[in-house]
């Protein structure tokens, strides 16, 4: 058996991860089919003050690998946020996913009675709280986000294509 916040988080992290890399693979296809630049996408955004499509990709990375480390008890490693092509943001995620399966499972053990500090100021909360109240929500935000900046691009894409393979995980 595995610790319940473990299970509560990797393979979601791991499913919205994978999802946002088909995401990005459609959008590609969209846009070669087209004969449009598909790197011309990572700077698509829904609104002026709101981040590109490479910032929702660079900050659902940063909340997943943020999440696994700070849940299992580690420091997160730092990325930076310097992709500019679609296969450097494919590369980002592929990085998160290689640093998520470093973490041990038994990490996890501990983590219901953590307090997890962020590094933006809030007080320190619960390692559950902190999971269900920020951290998926924030992943789901921003894979969600990413898949209305494509689908406002003109990708076809459907519910289906943002839940990802939730059958495998």
């Amino acid at each position: 058996m595995t610790a319940p916040l473990y299970d509560a988080s990797v393979p979601v992290f791991r499913q919205m991860l994978d999802a946002l890399a088909d995401l990005l693979r459609k959008g590609e296809a969209h846009a070669r089919e087209r004969g449009l630049d598909s790197d011309v996408m990572l700077a698509a955004r829904l609104a002026p003050d709101m981040l590109t499509l490479v910032g929702q990709v660079q900050r659902a990375s940063d909340h997943a690998k943020g999440a696994a480390g700070r849940l299992a008890g580690l420091e997160p490693p730092p990325f930076a946020d310097d992709e500019r092509s679609l296969a450097e943001a494919h590369a980002r995620i592929s990085r998160t996913l290689d640093y998520i399966d470093t973490v041990p499972v038994r990490a996890f053990d501990q983590a219901a009675e953590r307090l997890i500090t962020l590094p933006f100021g809030v007080p320190p909360m619960p390692a559950a709280r902190y999971l269900h109240g920020f951290a998926l929500p924030s992943l789901f935000f921003h894979v969600a986000t990413a898949y209305a900046i494509l689908r406002h691009r003109g990708v076809p894409l459907g519910k289906r294509d943002f839940l990802g393979n939730y059958l495998s995980n």
